[in-house]
């Protein structure tokens, strides 16, 4: 993982190098949605806690960067809606807003759109840059995630923390470290042809 910057090309981000169309734009939105989706199934149970380890985090996270903060706003949103409806696309399978871990669906909602908006400024061009965004994405989540937990399971807050965030701080910055090599190694590919 190289720290060389590569150039910026500034107010794109990755799906922007696709021909331009309403077609294109609405599958990758559908696109996005199915691989947060397909993602939230790897789902391992973690002891003590409703909320399991899951892909669909970082799925939503590179879907913001890819997309940017529209297209990654909107197929957050058509996941959200599609799994309120009743589309069995959340974790293990689940479905509907009663679940204590739906606030994290919530919270990749708006880090979606975020870490779309810095990717559009360049916050997916470098490692440092990339780590900096998913970790900003990361927090969103939680910020959500964490306290729907505690209302949704009447935890207290710090109950909610030791349930909600603490177990999977490890896992996030793995996930975090995947995306630092994938995104700037997507642009250098970019960049050589």
């Amino acid at each position: 993982m190289s720290t060389a910057a590569t150039p910026v090309r500034t107010g794109q981000v990755l799906a922007d190098l696709l021909p331009a169309s309403r077609v294109r734009d609405a599958a990758l939105v559908l696109g996005g949605a199915a691989l947060t989706g397909l993602a939230a199934q790897i789902s391992v149970p973690i002891p003590g806690t409703p909320v399991p380890v899951t892909g669909q985090t970082f799925a939503a996270l590179l879907v913001g960067t890819s997309l940017g903060a529209g297209r990654g706003f909107l197929s957050l949103a058509l996941y959200a809606l599609a799994g309120i409806a009743g589309v069995p696309w959340f974790a293990g399978g689940a479905s509907g807003a009663a679940a204590p871990s739906f606030g994290y669906v919530l919270g990749m909602l708006l880090a979606a759109t975020v870490v779309g908006a810095l990717a559009r400024r360049g916050g997916d061009r470098n490692v440092w840059r990339t780590a900096g965004t998913m970790l900003l994405g990361e927090a969103l989540i939680y910020a959500i995630g964490v306290p729907y937990l505690a209302f949704a399971t009447g935890m207290t807050l710090s109950e909610a923390i030791a349930a909600g965030l603490t177990p999977f701080l490890i896992g996030d910055a793995l996930k975090a470290a995947l995306a630092m090599g994938l995104l700037p190694t997507a642009w250098k590919l970019v960049d050589k042809k």
